[in-house]
């Protein structure tokens, strides 16, 4: 019997390089496209060495249908699909958000429109915890109101999870939403990780850079929210555990479980950390010091937010794994080989 074949749009990013791993792992066959924008081929080097098969991988951006079109050609046996390819930045988004309109709708509209061209209706898409803005209740559950949306990039989000909907409720089309906190770590191997372009727009990333002696120091966005020590508060999920949750929602579609034509699932730990504490936890976890400063909220930042896993539990039996102390350490490896810094 063949194996089902994976395409994982965005595939040599962060979360979707790891992703490819857990389908390799798991039994799939992955078609990566990307267009490289924010990683490199050599991630595909990474995902080789680590499962011992090379993902199928296409230079593609996913803003050019025709470029789309003739991946779904080429693999005629695709199954599914695991949508990541977006601009991902909050802070950039502000700063230039036709490009996050453009980018993150044209390509979802392109892959859509060729899976239901080519007979592909299951989809899994790398939503956000954006859409719930600055929820009115904590743990936040998939029950909360969608709310004005603080940032082009969270708009974009949103938007996108109504194309779906929209879509899901005209045809035969099907899918999960997984709306995830913050990913964070590598893989414990070291052989993939975060890997920004230019200045990190996440913490971790810009936590191991400052360890590392790449950046003077952390900027630590505002210490006047209302949180206990001042700094946001945030959902810190390890990259490998949210991997295993897009691999877990691929055989929910598959194998005929949903329920609903598009379901939602938050992905997440349950348990808040403050910047401030993540930076703490790190200096405990490695041994390395972390110098940072107090600078001013950055726009489109939310107060706080965790998850309620709970009905990915239930539903999908996921379950987060990995300790906050395992995941940064797994970080700081990745940020040591790649520096060349002596283990």
């Amino acid at each position: 019997m063949s194996k089902s074949i994976i395409l994982v749009t965005g595939g040599t990013g962060y979360i979707g390089s790891h992703t490819v791993v857990a389908l390799q792992q798991a039994g799939f066959e992955a078609v990566i496209i990307d267009n490289l924008s924010n990683s490199t081929a050599e991630v595909v080097d990474g995902i080789a060495r680590i499962t011992g098969a090379r993902p199928h991988f296409e230079r593609v951006d996913c803003c050019d249908r025709h470029a789309v079109a003739a991946v779904f050609e080429k693999y005629p046996g695709i199954t599914a699909v695991i949508h990541f390819a977006a601009s991902k930045a909050v802070g950039e988004s502000v700063e230039k958000p036709l490009l996050y309109y453009r980018n993150n709708l044209v390509s979802l509209l392109n892959v859509v429109e060729e899976m239901l061209a080519h007979a592909v209706l299951s989809i899994v898409f790398s939503s956000s915890c954006t859409v719930y803005g600055q929820p009115a209740a904590l743990p936040v559950t998939e029950d909360a109101p969608v709310q004005p949306a603080l940032s082009p990039y969270g708009n974009t989000k949103q938007i996108c999870e109504e194309i779906l909907r929209d879509t899901a409720a005209s045809c035969a089309l099907q899918g999960v939403l997984l709306r995830y906190f913050n990913p964070v770590g590598a893989h414990p191997s070291a052989e993939i990780g975060e890997w920004p372009v230019g200045v990190p727009q996440n913490l971790v990333p810009f936590i191991t850079q400052t360890a590392a002696g790449v950046r003077k120091e952390l900027s630590v966005f505002g210490n006047d929210y209302h949180t206990p020590d001042g700094s946001c508060i945030r959902d810190y999920i390890n990259v490998v555990d949210l991997a295993r949750a897009h691999v877990q929602a691929v055989n929910y579609l598959l194998g005929g479980k949903n329920k609903t034509a598009m379901d939602v699932f938050n992905i997440g730990t349950g348990k808040g950390l403050s910047v401030l504490e993540l930076v703490s936890a790190f200096q405990e976890a490695t041994g390395v010091k972390i110098p940072y400063k107090i600078t001013g909220r950055r726009a489109g930042d939310i107060e706080q937010v965790w998850a309620n896993p709970g009905k990915a539990h239930a539903v999908l039996g996921w379950h987060a794994q990995e300790s906050i102390e395992d995941t940064l350490r797994s970080a700081w490896k990745w940020e040591k080989k790649v520096r060349g810094i002596e283990q």
